[in-house]
């Protein structure tokens, strides 16, 4: 019996390594748009916002409880981990997009999670057309991208206050300095 339920464990262990997500609520840009696009909302306020999220960390947490209480919908669009390695180089990212996916998708403050292969999320926001668009303050107002297609479609974009402190670059600089 030990035996079986060993290789029955293993074989979930497996498949979730095949690309199968583990949280329901992490889907593909056309069941986002199914389920939240701007027909599907009934008055409900879609929020997005994106990022790498490689090593979750108490200021990512802030950031998306700040963004979720915006809106009535939270989505979170991550990097893919060939984006992740274009934007921030190798040895990056140190969690595969599956992973990071899935932790985010764990969140009580998150609706639902994609991820985008490109380096940027123009074509999410531009596909999903959210009511607000969240962005960390360290982004300059003419660096934000999506915002011409947020504000075109009658949304607004919220600069999001950095939470000091935390940096998934400084606590991997820390633990590559032990």
């Amino acid at each position: 019996m030990i035996n079986y339920l060993y290789v029955s464990l293993k074989v979930d262990s497996d498949l979730r390594h095949q690309g199968e997500p583990l949280h329901p609520a992490v889907l593909s840009l056309d069941d986002i748009i199914l389920r939240f696009g701007r027909k599907k909302r009934n008055g409900q306020r879609v929020v997005f916002t994106n990022g790498c999220f490689d090593l979750l960390h108490p200021g990512h947490i802030q950031s998306l409880e700040s963004a979720r209480s915006l809106g009535d919908v939270l989505i979170v669009g991550i990097n893919s981990d060939a984006s992740i390695k274009q934007l921030k180089g190798s040895g990056r990212p140190v969690l595969p997009a599956h992973e990071r996916a899935e932790i985010l998708a764990s969140l009580e403050s998150v609706d639902a999670v994609l991820i985008f292969d490109e380096p940027t999320p123009q074509r999410v926001i531009a596909a999903l057309q959210p009511d607000i668009l969240v962005k960390g303050g360290d982004w300059a107002d003419d660096q934000i991208v999506g915002r011409e297609e947020v504000e075109a479609a009658g949304g607004k974009v919220v600069r999001a206050d950095i939470v000091p402190g935390y940096s998934t670059t400084d606590i991997l600089k820390k633990i590559r300095g032990l």
